[in-house]
């Protein structure tokens, strides 16, 4: 196995659903899904380096919400990657986390997409996006779609991805409350929901149309994780009732809510409203990121 690199530096940026659709339960337990999938410019960040064994050291705002023994995602994707190129690794990762835990945006399944492509770049493995997604999906459901980091029509539990072009780089407010919400007993409390007849959508002429399109659309898991945190409902509400947001809406189970804005202005303004008004939840600007998948 030959190292090619000393060190490397690799983002892991927060996975944002756009929106998100719910269909029947399948015969294996998880329920049909359909997302159009984005990636915000902030995330977690991993840091690579040659090492004898496998070692994590998590650091960071949210580390203390972490364990770094062999449990954490990072650690099992670097496991699965050993076992699927046949290979004995190590490497010493630092994992930076910014991110919420267990927060609708995907954190540990972008830490753990990271280190399969960090890792891979490491120890100079030679593998297709898809056969990378391939040991994500043995992972967890978001894991896949975290492996480019890039726009995709997202299907199946999470499994069948579509690469689309890059989305409009909108700017974009997240906020967090502070409240964790158990995606199964979000799943639990479903009602209605939009099902999985949804085409995949055309190439977005710019944030006009994107905030058209998603405005035919919801998160179907919103109603649950409101009835289960209420507090969500009180984010929703500010976050729309702010000066040129133009959506807003939940991450996937929750807690975390984002809104779409035309003008980085607005976005840092609101959010500083917000995060003033409420010192204790976590509130970020960003964008959606613009790279393709």
């Amino acid at each position: 196995m030959a190292i090619e690199v000393k060190r490397l530096s690799v983002p892991a940026p927060a996975k944002i659903n756009l929106f998100l659709h719910v269909g029947d339960r399948r015969d294996d337990g998880y329920h049909a899904l359909q997302s159009l999938v984005g990636f915000a410019e902030t995330g977690d960040a991993l840091e690579l380096s040659p090492a004898r064994e496998l070692k994590l050291l998590i650091e960071g705002p949210f580390a203390g919400a972490l364990e770094a023994g062999g449990d954490n995602l990072v650690l099992k994707a670097a496991r699965a990657l050993t076992a699927h190129a046949g290979i004995a690794g190590g490497a010493a990762i630092t994992l930076t986390k910014n991110l919420p835990v267990a927060s609708g945006i995907g954190g540990g399944s972008a830490d753990a997409a990271a280190a399969l492509r960090g890792l891979a770049g490491l120890w100079g493995l030679k593998l297709p996006q898809d056969e990378l997604r391939a040991v994500a999906a043995g992972l967890g459901s978001d894991v896949p779609v975290c492996v480019s980091s890039g726009a995709q029509w997202m299907e199946g539990r999470g499994e069948r991805l579509t690469a689309l072009d890059p989305l409009p780089a909108m700017a974009m407010v997240l906020i967090n409350p502070g409240v964790s919400v158990a995606t199964p007993k979000v799943f639990a409390a479903l009602g209605a929901r939009h099902g999985t007849g949804l085409p995949p959508p055309p190439q977005f002429a710019g944030a006009a149309s994107l905030v058209a399109y998603l405005k035919d659309t919801a998160n179907d898991l919103e109603a649950p994780a409101r009835a289960i945190a209420p507090v969500i409902g009180e984010v929703l509400a500010l976050l729309a009732s702010q000066p040129g947001a133009r959506l807003a809406r939940m991450s996937g189970s929750g807690a975390t809510c984002f809104a779409l804005f035309d003008g980085d202005d607005d976005a840092t303004a609101a959010a500083r409203a917000i995060g003033e008004a409420h010192p204790q939840w976590w509130a970020v600007t960003t964008r959606i990121a613009s790279f393709a998948a």
